[in-house]
């Protein structure tokens, strides 16, 4: 199936199964994009969230008016920091943001429970290479692509250009079927690996 891509400059629709990539540097604003993917032609969405709490993640949800009714959030940030959780069905918890095996696990039993248009947000690739290292985070998104898919769903994954060499970026661009940059100031432009 095919899904609609709200991307400025991007293609009207991507194939179901494909992983799209956001470059961006480290002082972007990649909300409005993140959101943008998230609200068009869904039925559910998981937001894997290894930057920011599942508090923060709503209230982004919020602020650029996504219907959270349809919204999983895995937070990878506050079982590790020692925050309070908030209990709802709708979000998960893994021990600690570089738990490669459980945020596979997550979005797996995800796409396994849920139905129609399906996409993943995956807000950063990057930070999990901080906290696990940068071999890690490519498995991770390997094994992800390959739950994408499997499941017929499409993925979104944050990059920062700045904290990785560009022979890293590279292998990360190899790994997804389209790739949108998003420059300091705003400006998108999107590309095939």
């Amino acid at each position: 199936m095919d899904y609609e891509l709200a991307i400025e400059g991007g293609p009207a629709s991507i194939p179901g199964g494909t992983g799209v990539l956001l470059l961006h540097p480290s002082t972007a604003e990649t909300d409005r994009i993140d959101t943008d993917f998230l609200k068009t032609d869904t039925d559910r969405f998981l937001v894997i969230s290894t930057r920011t709490t599942a508090r923060e993640v709503e209230q982004k949800l919020d602020y650029y008016d996504v219907d959270e009714s349809r919204a999983d959030v895995l937070d990878a940030l506050s079982v590790d920091r020692g925050y309070s959780r908030r209990g709802s069905e709708h979000i998960r918890y893994v021990s600690s943001p570089d738990d490669v095996d459980g945020i596979v696990a997550v979005a797996e039993d995800f796409l396994d429970a849920t139905e129609g248009k399906r996409r993943v947000s995956f807000d950063s690739i990057t930070e999990l290479a901080y906290y696990a290292d940068e071999e890690r985070a490519l498995d991770a998104l390997d094994r992800l692509a390959d739950l994408l898919r499997e499941h017929d769903a499409v993925g979104l994954f944050h990059v920062s250009t700045e904290v990785h060499d560009p022979e890293v970026i590279e292998r990360f661009r190899e790994r997804c079927g389209l790739v949108v940059e998003l420059d300091g100031d705003g400006s998108v432009s999107v590309s095939d690996p």
